[in-house]
């Protein structure tokens, strides 16, 4: 039966997400049960993305890539795939009548990083951050609003906004490796051999306008989705304020985190402010 089979698939895209990411596994625990498996299905086809991208390097990641997207494209057609995180994926897409040019979008994003290092324009910038990142904000905001089209046309932009915010941070964070092991430099007009506080601060300045926008429109999230979404929010808020504390010399030098107590911590006292409608 298909159904044991779409198990199986959607239990693997929540290891997919427990494994990689603890910070977004603790968020996601956050939202109600009904929408909780379909965004550990967004995660798992985002990630799987990623890694081909990012982290094979003693393989043909091309050619890899290839492969993913066309088998992205008979499961989003066939409506089944043998690949089980494409499986999941579809599962979600189909269920809330996902708009595939942000799929498309996104794989376009992924793409680029297979050969494009640097972003020497604030236009190619922000068309890259638009595929990894704005798109996936908006896959999660049609799954939190449950297919309402005018409820996700109200809050398109602060899901974008957020999903900004979010890449940024883990630009800003993951300068050093970036540069180090993937020889790949995102923020225009940054010369990351030089980054000076200056600079640093007019990256952060940014992140905290789509920070701005992004909280609006949490507050407006169905209470499903909002308290998960306000803990990544706030995880996320964390790292910016420990990233702009630490100079700039050390962030090219490191790589900052925020240890897993201070997550438990944080995930505390938001749900105090959550409780409290303190928003």
């Amino acid at each position: 039966m298909k159904a044991i089979f779409d198990s199986v698939s959607e239990q693997c895209s929540k290891t997919v997400t427990r494994r990689y990411s603890t910070s977004f596994s603790m968020a996601t625990k956050m939202l109600a049960n009904t929408i909780r498996q379909d965004i550990y299905n967004i995660y798992g086809f985002v990630r799987f993305a990623d890694e081909i991208v990012d982290s094979f390097h003693d393989y043909d990641k091309e050619g890899l890539f290839n492969k993913f997207e066309y088998d992205l494209e008979l499961a989003l057609e066939n409506k089944i795939s043998l690949n089980p995180i494409l499986n999941a994926f579809q599962i979600t897409y189909h269920k809330y009548n996902f708009d595939k040019a942000h799929v498309e979008a996104f794989m376009t994003s992924m793409r680029m990083d297979l050969h494009k290092s640097k972003y020497l324009t604030d236009e190619e910038f922000r068309s890259y951050i638009y595929g990894s990142a704005d798109v996936v904000g908006l896959m999660c905001l049609m799954v939190f609003v449950q297919g309402d089209i005018d409820r996700f046309n109200e809050l398109k932009s602060s899901a974008m906004a957020l999903g900004s915010a979010f890449q940024k941070v883990n630009f800003l964070r993951d300068l050093k490796a970036d540069h180090d092991n993937l020889n790949r430099t995102y923020f225009p007009n940054t010369d990351l051999n030089n980054l000076d506080e200056n600079s640093k601060l007019e990256i952060i300045t940014d992140i905290e306008r789509d920070f701005e926008e992004g909280i609006q429109g949490i507050k407006r999230l169905p209470m499903e989705a909002r308290f998960g979404v306000f803990m990544a929010y706030r995880y996320y808020r964390q790292l910016l304020k420990k990233l702009k504390r630490t100079p700039a010399l050390e962030i090219k030098n490191t790589r900052i985190r925020v240890p897993n107590y201070k997550k438990l911590e944080l995930l505390t006292r938001s749900y105090v402010k959550y409780q409290l409608n303190l928003l």
